[in-house]
């Protein structure tokens, strides 16, 4: 079974620095190499599900300028239909700088542009799209009204919604009704839920109050320590896949994007988790946002090691 997938997102240039350490408020330091790569977290969980297999469309906003075409060609080369992405020549495409220190930690900010004027008429532009989709993702780098348009969409099709709430923002009771699992990590956890997330009592607390804001299912991403799923009368938190880091920038999309696709084909949620485990360990060891996001192959062999060695 082919894995139907349509995003509704952002897509920025990502303009990146290694330095020895994430520099202190009002410090100026050294860094080493500089590159840039395509990004944004609509368009990093469009290119991890493709490349995770997944049938995948884009709709979002860039600009007019240089950057636009290279994100445009990035999708073009992992077979991201790109239909529904609009050029707008009043805003520039998104870019995001982002800062990778020594132990594969980031520091981003964003510059949204082009990707803030994406409206709920875009999104009924691309309505064919998903509906066509067996899931769609949603996060936060574009306007919450259309966020909110495109789940409403989804539902009216029977897709199931997924939304990574990226970067955290309070969200209205009318998009939390229209999802069907919500992806948040710690911090965002926290600023959703306004409870602590220190410990693993703390984190199952939240996790539930999550729930209670009228979301069937979430999956709360934990980093080195997995994720933990909380369904209705049940919590399980599933391990991580020990890899080295060399830059987090991304994990998220990419577990994101392998937890979609394998949902998609028919997997239990404890599976799908174990796909985004899986594709988020394998992002950590490579650098940048869409070139460290692992092929299917990639990820089908890392949870083949770690089966054969568990038995």
């Amino acid at each position: 079974m082919v894995a139907c997938v349509t995003v509704v997102g952002s897509l920025n240039m990502d303009l990146v620095v290694r330095t020895s350490r994430i520099p202190r408020p009002g410090e100026t330091i050294l860094g080493s190499e500089f590159h840039t790569a395509p990004g944004g977290k609509g368009a990093n969980q469009a290119v991890a599900a493709a490349r995770m297999g997944g049938r995948v469309s884009m709709v979002g906003r860039v600009g007019s300028d240089a950057f636009a075409q290279s994100l445009l060609d990035g999708l073009v080369a992992d077979g991201v239909d790109h239909a529904f992405v609009m050029r707008d020549p009043e805003a520039a495409t998104g870019v995001a700088f982002i800062v990778v220190d020594d132990m594969g930690e980031n520091s981003i900010v964003v510059a949204s542009g082009a990707n803030m004027r994406l409206s709920p008429t875009d999104v009924d532009a691309a309505e064919a799209a998903i509906a066509a989709a067996d899931v769609l993702l949603l996060q936060l780098e574009v306007p919450l009204v259309a966020v909110t348009r495109a789940a409403e969409v989804a539902r009216a099709h029977g897709a199931t919604v997924i939304l990574n709430p990226a970067p955290a923002c309070p969200l209205p009771p009318e998009l939390l009704s229209l999802i069907d699992v919500l992806i948040p990590n710690e911090s965002e956890t926290a600023l959703l839920t306004h409870l602590p997330v220190g410990d693993r009592a703390e984190i199952e607390v939240a996790a539930v109050a999550l729930r209670e804001l009228g979301v069937d299912t979430v999956v709360l991403t934990l980093g080195e320590r997995g994720a933990l799923l909380v369904e209705k009368g049940k919590q399980e938190l599933i391990p991580a896949f020990e890899v080295t880091p060399v830059d987090t920038t991304a994990a998220g999309d990419a577990f994101v994007g392998g937890f979609a696709v394998a949902l998609a084909e028919g997997r239990s949620l404890a599976d799908a988790v174990r796909w985004g485990n899986a594709a988020g360990a394998l992002a950590t060891t490579r650098l940048g946002a869409q070139p460290s996001l692992p092929a299917r192959r990639a990820v089908e062999a890392l949870m083949a090691r770690v089966s054969a060695g568990s038995l």
